[in-house]
């Protein structure tokens, strides 16, 4: 199976995702907002549900240039993708890579999806 390559927008911070509503935790109306959005991206692209081990590399394009911390972004946008039928699970995320780059107007992540083997465990005692 080829590279799975899509451009995204900017996800909402972990911070920013979930709310406390009573003793029930929800996404967020900007969470919402966002998986909708990765819903409209993804049914213009026909793609099959990946499967197996996974290898996920995102290369994120902040809005501004505030200070920002990465790991921020990773939950709202794998659950989107799994959301969106990419995957089955974001289990199967075996290897999973972030890196910024340079400043888009709205921010943007590129999201590069491939099936990997994975790795054997190590000599366990």
């Amino acid at each position: 199976m080829e590279a799975l390559r899509l451009t995204l927008p900017w996800p909402p911070s972990v911070n920013h995702y979930w709310r406390r509503v009573g003793n029930r935790t929800l996404i967020s109306k900007e969470g919402r907002r966002f998986r909708k959005r990765v819903l409209a991206t993804l049914s213009t692209q026909h793609i099959e549900p990946m499967t197996g081990s996974l290898a996920v590399r995102v290369v994120a394009h902040p809005p501004d240039r505030r200070r920002r911390d990465l790991d921020n972004i990773a939950k709202s946008l794998l659950d989107a993708l799994e959301h969106g039928g990419v995957y089955e699970d974001d289990n199967q995320i075996d290897r999973l890579s972030i890196e910024r780059a340079s400043v888009v107007k709205g921010g943007a992540v590129i999201v590069e999806i491939n099936a990997i083997q994975p790795l054997p465990m190590e000599n366990q005692t």
